[in-house]
């Protein structure tokens, strides 16, 4: 799993590289300091954090934003999972970064035939990175679909209320954005709705 947060995700006081070997070791028992270690600087080289060999033994402040999310990813595919969860990834980064890291996570996700459970409030970075999204409403999924159908034409009024509070170029900047009701106060009767059945 990558958290949203690599701040408060990673220890403070543990230098980068034994957290990154600390992951395997907890799933290799009998793997060595030194095996670890190798398996630790080939998981950081391969998320791009240059120098990792002598990066190795420095702590997670001397690193930017961007080089600590490649860190976790590090850690969270240093097992070779089949399934990686990413909770907001990108939230905490800027835009061009957050862009690098979308791209890096893609370019693993095929390298290691991952599949890829991507949490995030952001519809343009969910369009980019998803095939099938699952819209979730007061902790129950209400629409599900393909990314292109259902970003595009969305069935379910909260998913449509969604997209509809999503500032644009065309939004006119005279009207206040479309609000969405909240869960305490409007309830669906609604179900789910996968926009890919055939009707």
């Amino acid at each position: 799993m990558i958290f949203q947060e690599p701040m408060t995700a990673l220890n403070p006081v543990m230098t980068i590289g034994r957290q990154v070997a600390e992951c395997f070791e907890a799933h290799n028992s009998s793997a060595t300091k030194r095996e670890a270690r190798k398996r630790a600087i080939a998981a950081l080289e391969e998320v791009a954090i240059p120098e990792a060999s002598a990066r190795y033994g420095d702590y997670p402040y001397q690193f930017s934003g961007g080089q600590r999310q490649r860190i976790l990813i590090a850690m969270a595919l240093i097992n070779r999972p089949r399934l990686l969860i990413a909770d907001e990834p990108t939230t905490a980064l800027d835009v061009t970064v957050q862009a690098q890291i979308l791209a890096l996570l893609q370019q693993l996700q095929a390298q290691h035939s991952l599949s890829m459970l991507f949490i995030s409030h952001d519809l343009a970075v969910v369009g980019q990175v998803a095939g099938r999204v699952a819209v979730m409403r007061a902790g129950e999924v209400v629409e599900t679909g393909r990314s292109a159908r259902l970003l595009s034409a969305p069935e379910h009024p909260y998913t449509r209320s969604l997209l509809a509070a999503v500032p644009t170029l065309r939004t006119n900047r005279d009207l206040p954005l479309a609000t969405i009701a909240g869960a305490a106060t409007v309830t669906s009767a609604l179900p789910a709705r996968d926009t890919t059945a055939p009707r």
